[in-house]
């Protein structure tokens, strides 16, 4: 699967802590991130699904799968997961991602020095050469750059849209003013 990622793809590399959450993927087509622990931008091409220690001797600390990321959603954990109503944070906000199909590597890329990790991104570009989870970590000062005009461009675009969608009484004037939407 790696070589079918097109270079370009903006990937986030997403945590999959448990079993239960992987049967959730792939049988529901959905992912979930906390609010307060999500990164800063979630409008991407892909996810790419690191696997804990829960997965076992033959699964754990790699990424195995990958999805396209189809849309997301704000919603409380209640919502998501109904036979949990009585979780201590069922009323916190998850932003919730509706994936398509998994989609198997066909070599799983493993974590050698790195066992903890959080989100991270990358690109499709890295995919293919990676032989470890290291190698698909954006280094040079060059990339970094092209890394952050497109995390920008998205979250320019995400917002845009979401303005789009609602009356003008509702837009802060302070927030389009930094976005560059409106001049004082």
């Amino acid at each position: 699967m790696s070589s079918l990622l097109p270079e370009t793809a903006l990937i986030l590399v997403a945590i999959l802590p448990t079993q239960r959450d992987f049967d959730i993927a792939r049988l529901f087509g959905w992912y979930r991130i906390p609010l307060k622990n999500a990164p800063k931008v979630i409008s991407v091409d892909y996810l790419a699904f690191y696997q804990t220690k829960s997965f076992g001797d033959t699964g754990r600390w790699q990424i195995a799968y990958v999805a396209e990321l189809l849309g997301h959603e704000l919603t409380r954990r209640r919502d998501l997961i109904r036979d949990e109503p009585d979780h201590p944070r069922a009323d916190e906000e998850y932003f919730k991602l509706q994936i398509g199909p998994l989609q198997r590597l066909e070599k799983p890329i493993p974590a050698t020095d790195w066992k903890r990790i959080t989100f991270f991104y990358t690109t499709g570009e890295m995919f293919p050469g990676a032989q470890t989870i290291n190698d698909l970590v954006i280094k040079s000062q060059d990339e970094r750059e092209v890394l952050w005009h497109t995390l920008r461009e998205r979250a320019l675009r995400a917002h845009e849209y979401r303005a789009q969608k609602l009356p003008a009484s509702l837009l802060d004037p302070a927030i389009l003013a930094l976005l560059g939407k409106i001049t004082s």
